[in-house]
């Protein structure tokens, strides 16, 4: 074990809902060309030759700014390019609008990818531009990740208007945001996909995902840090977790709150 972290008024909040449960198996994926059918105005941007198609109203001034100029996921996708190669299995928590998965498919068999995203609004759009670069057999999974305790089936989450200010309920949220959405278990992720490498961005979540020690499967883990979300005893927890894992920091992918940890090779 790797210890727990947060208090339980922290944790994600369950729905005991009249949602049926959802198998991992049977995850919602995104109905190719729904982008299309809806007539959405989108807005095109080429990010280092990765084309995107991001919906008009998804959009503030500074973001598409942001991917106008290539700053958007700057960070992400350089660490990505660095460490994913090619064979490589990798599962993404939490895919934005499909660029970092895209980037992704660039290096390694487009069929090695699993992009799990909680927000039911971005689904059609992550699809869309992982078919517009190609990666038509990418797996595109809906639910939000949960630690290995988690008991529920489903658990709210608040779809923000801002895409990338979405994230897993907390006591307090506002009840027209909310949204549920299934509950998939780290572990069945790793079971299922089996993973080499895990790109995470899940806004705060990933503090859930540390009480137990990571399969050996797993060589390479790049993951944003939400200091704003939790205290420093829960990334002395996750950092732990991956010392007993046998992953050790990576200083060559990291940056700033982005963090890398690779496997340690044996001596």
């Amino acid at each position: 074990m790797c210890g727990m972290q947060g208090s339980q008024a922290d944790r994600p909040v369950s729905s005991r809902g009249n949602i049926a449960p959802q198998a991992l198996a049977s995850g919602r994926a995104a109905h190719r060309g729904a982008v299309q059918q809806r007539g959405l105005t989108m807005a095109r941007f080429d990010i280092g030759g990765v084309p995107l198609e991001v919906p008009e109203g998804f959009l503030t001034p500074k973001i598409a700014a942001k991917l106008a100029s290539g700053g958007y996921e700057r960070s992400e996708a350089r660490a990505a390019r660095m460490r994913v190669k090619p064979g490589l299995r990798v599962l993404e928590l939490g895919g934005g609008v499909g660029y970092i998965s895209s980037i992704c498919a660039q290096i390694t068999d487009p069929a090695n990818i699993l992009t799990l995203e909680a927000n039911p609004n971005t689904l059609e759009v992550i699809r869309h531009n992982l078919d517009l670069n190609g990666a038509t057999e990418a797996q595109l999974v809906h639910g939000a990740v949960v630690g290995p305790d988690f008991e529920e089936q489903t658990l709210l989450f608040r779809a923000a208007p801002a895409f990338w200010g979405s994230a897993v309920a907390e006591m307090g949220a506002a009840e027209e945001d909310l949204v549920e959405v299934p509950a998939i278990r780290l572990t069945d992720l790793f079971a299922r996909h089996r993973p080499h490498v895990v790109i995470l961005d899940v806004e705060g979540a990933e503090q859930y995902l540390f009480s137990r020690r990571w399969p050996r499967h797993v060589r390479q883990v790049i993951m944003e840090l939400h200091p704003a979300k939790y205290d420093n005893s829960a990334i002395q927890t996750m950092v732990d977790c991956m010392s007993k894992s046998g992953l050790t920091y990576d200083p060559g992918c990291s940056n700033g709150s982005l963090i890398g940890f690779r496997r340690v090779k044996p001596r």
